[in-house]
């Protein structure tokens, strides 16, 4: 099937986006948003002629083996190993254009991605263009490309108002199970302002414990609400003594403050961010506050997708995908760097590997509709 897009001058570019994908969630995503998308199934057995038609190849190879809050098994990581797929299907293809996205790692392995792809990565993070921390490197031999504009979007310019639904609450038993972790690992519950940027949401984000940091919301009125994070602390008239002395049994859970205008990056663990009264002191006992995870919809503004994209699966589906997905605004910015040969192209075929929701798909919809 072939995509019609009508732009605002009325014209209509057809685009041809074909998918490759076996999450069958992601893919529920994907055909809800995008009916017409072409799915190739499981990357191993995408091979054919029709390959050398594709004018731009993409994809965010899986990064568990990259990434820095992961075990750094790097190509020893099945997944991470896929990244040689995309490698095998570039020299086949020979596409115009490619972009592949990953998390930040050790340089080491990004000078071997360096040298299969010919292109040193450029670093962009989504805070730039979103109210999110979300560091990612970005390898492509579109020309060019250059750091975004900060927007100067925070938290507060998407996160909900009034949450009222208790499943989105932590009960006793989690809030006891967290304050133990986090004192136990040095696990922090981030609390951001209005003002702040959020910290980056994961694919975890929909396990109910979780030994990765934590990630959730206080909700009270609107114009007093902020965000911080929880941190285990130890003072003494005041002044913080955790790090100088051994404080094991001596540390008490208390909410401080970020006032950077960023929260954190999204991640897939749902603990890793809240929200508090902006007029509180810089650090209150962790005790006198209730909080929420942050929402799905909340998620989808901070990655710039619209509203209820993938509202069509289950919360904790919800968090999987935007967790493991593109910032949209990073990505058509990438692309605004593309020829406008090849961006407007009237039949432009796209191929992307590891899909996921198609948020490349989305991207380039957004860009050639304005």
């Amino acid at each position: 099937m072939i995509s019609c897009i009508v732009n605002g001058k009325g014209k209509i570019w057809k685009m041809k986006y074909y998918s490759s994908e076996i999450d069958k969630y992601a893919i529920k995503i994907t055909q809800s948003n995008h009916p017409e998308t072409i799915q190739m199934g499981d990357i191993k057995l995408v091979s054919g002629k029709w390959l050398s038609k594709i004018d731009l190849l993409i994809g965010g190879s899986p990064c568990q083996g990259f990434s820095f809050s992961g075990k750094q098994l790097n190509f020893k990581d099945e997944r991470s190993a896929l990244f040689f797929e995309f490698v095998r299907i570039l020299k086949k293809c020979k596409p115009k254009y490619f972009l592949l996205e990953n998390v930040k790692m050790k340089k080491e392995y990004q000078d071997i991605i360096s040298k299969y792809l010919g292109v040193e990565p450029i670093e962009i993070n989504s805070s730039l263009v979103s109210a999110q921390n979300r560091k990612r490197l970005y390898w492509t031999n579109i020309p060019g490309i250059k750091q975004p504009e900060n927007k100067g979007i925070t938290w507060g310019d998407v996160r909900e108002r009034g949450v009222n639904s208790k499943k989105y609450y932590y009960t006793e038993k989690a809030m006891q199970w967290l304050a133990k972790v986090s004192q136990k690992k040095n696990k922090q519950l981030n609390i951001h302002l209005d003002s702040d940027k959020m910290q980056m949401i994961k694919a975890s984000h929909h396990k109910k414990y979780s030994n990765q940091r934590f990630f959730g919301i206080v909700d009270l009125p609107y114009d007093k609400q902020t965000v911080g994070a929880m941190r285990g602390r130890y003072l003494v008239n005041g002044k913080r003594q955790d790090g100088k002395i051994k404080t094991k049994g001596l540390t008490k859970q208390y909410i401080e403050f970020r006032y950077d205008g960023k929260t954190n990056a999204i991640t897939t663990v749902s603990k890793d961010n809240v929200v508090v009264p902006f007029t509180l002191p810089n650090r209150i006992p962790v005790d006198e506050f209730f909080f929420r995870y942050i929402t799905p919809l909340e998620c989808e503004r901070l990655q710039t997708l619209p509203d209820n994209y993938t509202s069509m699966v289950s919360d904790s589906q919800r968090y999987k995908a935007l967790g493991n997905g593109w910032t949209i605004e990073v990505i058509k910015h990438i692309f605004n760097f593309l020829p406008k040969d090849i961006l407007l192209k009237k039949d432009l075929t796209v191929l992307s590997l590891f899909d996921g929701i198609s948020c490349g798909q989305q991207a380039l919809k957004e860009i050639r509709g304005s």
